[in-house]
């Protein structure tokens, strides 16, 4: 039987980590050990994801073959050596967070209508919504199945993860209140929804690497705090993106009616252009969700994109940013440490 592809996963290829992340001392064995980890949980993954089924293996597989840069197990595999390491228990409940990370984007595209993700059409585009909504479920079971090989901690940890991405998308959905914030409203948001997974990916390579108890809390903190910055970064990049590159078309989200921070600060500004501009984003959206071309939202978008509220979001991004190195004072000096704030460093190159 032929062994399932995997797409690889040296970290030289991954969102430039190799450059950025490991250039302390000590790097080139801690990379060559992190490397290892990867390519473990790359096989696990394949592993994972293969079918009989012709139909589950196709769909299951789809946005795994289509990329990523595997940022949630290389945090796993940094935190592990704070412990023993990337023992099997560790490359197994990476693989699971994985596989949940991996659920929830066929999820998202249905809720959001995204039209693609990473780089190819998006699943329901393929197959539509309600096989994507199906494989996403799938893919959470198998994670749950990872999960429960490791006992009641690991269980616990993926269900109370599970749990914040479910209740982010569902705040997400209906949005800020009467009486919420909206920004307060929108960082509660991306915490659940982003900030999570990323806490939880940070703090099982310490866990299931026997680490000591001490910096669990600190990788939880520094894993929250990296997600929000990590999203609000992705709000600047998206009004400009390069489709080439992202494989997604600038302000998908704006275009979908989801807010996004540069949007919200530019609510709040009180003056007569940016009420003004609001308006013209807000109509926008309104003629796109009655059938509209969302080219409309063309040159109110990239007047959104030179406004001085994506300049407030790309510095909120960097006080959560420090926020997160900070939350690292508990750990060890040394390569972990230092590679976990050059990661945190490096989300804020992404936008420069």
């Amino acid at each position: 039987m032929a062994k399932p592809s995997i797409p690889g996963s040296r970290i030289a290829s991954r969102f430039g980590l190799s450059e950025r992340v490991f250039a302390g001392p000590g790097a080139k064995k801690l990379i060559a050990t992190i490397e290892d980890g990867l390519e473990a949980v790359e096989r696990q993954l394949a592993e994972e994801l293969r079918s009989t089924d012709r139909l589950v293996d196709a769909t299951s597989r789809y946005l795994y073959e289509a990329g990523g840069k595997r940022v949630r197990p290389m945090l796993t595999m940094l935190s592990a050596q704070l412990g023993d390491g990337a023992i099997p228990a560790v490359i197994d409940a990476a693989t699971a967070l994985e596989l949940t990370h991996l659920g929830s984007l066929y999820h998202d595209d249905v809720m959001d209508g995204a039209d693609r993700r990473r780089g190819v059409a998006s699943a329901h585009q393929v197959w539509g919504n309600s096989i994507a909504i199906l494989t996403g479920d799938l893919l959470f079971s198998r994670a749950s199945q990872i999960m429960a090989r490791l006992g009641e901690r690991a269980m616990a940890l993926q269900a109370d993860t599970f749990e914040r991405l479910v209740l982010g998308q569902m705040h997400e959905t209906v949005g800020a209140q009467p009486g919420d914030d909206p920004i307060e409203f929108y960082i509660q948001v991306l915490a659940d929804k982003t900030g999570s997974l990323i806490a939880a990916s940070a703090q099982a390579g310490a866990i299931f690497a026997n680490a000591d108890e001490a910096y669990r809390e600190p990788l939880r903190v520094y894993g929250e705090k990296v997600g929000v910055a990590f999203q609000l970064l992705d709000d600047v990049i998206d009004l400009s993106a390069d489709p080439a590159e992202t494989g997604k078309v600038p302000g998908t989200d704006l275009r979908a009616g989801v807010p996004t921070m540069p949007y919200l600060l530019l609510a709040e500004d009180g003056g007569a252009d940016a009420r003004s501009l609001t308006e013209r984003i807000d109509e926008g959206v309104d003629r796109i969700a009655a059938g509209e071309d969302p080219a409309i939202l063309d040159e109110p978008l990239a007047a959104l994109r030179d406004h001085e509220a994506t300049a407030r979001t790309r510095e909120l991004a960097l006080t959560w940013t420090r926020e997160a190195i900070e939350a690292l004072a508990p750990l060890p000096r040394g390569g972990v440490r230092e590679a976990l704030t050059r990661f945190a460093e490096s989300l804020v190159d992404r936008s420069s």
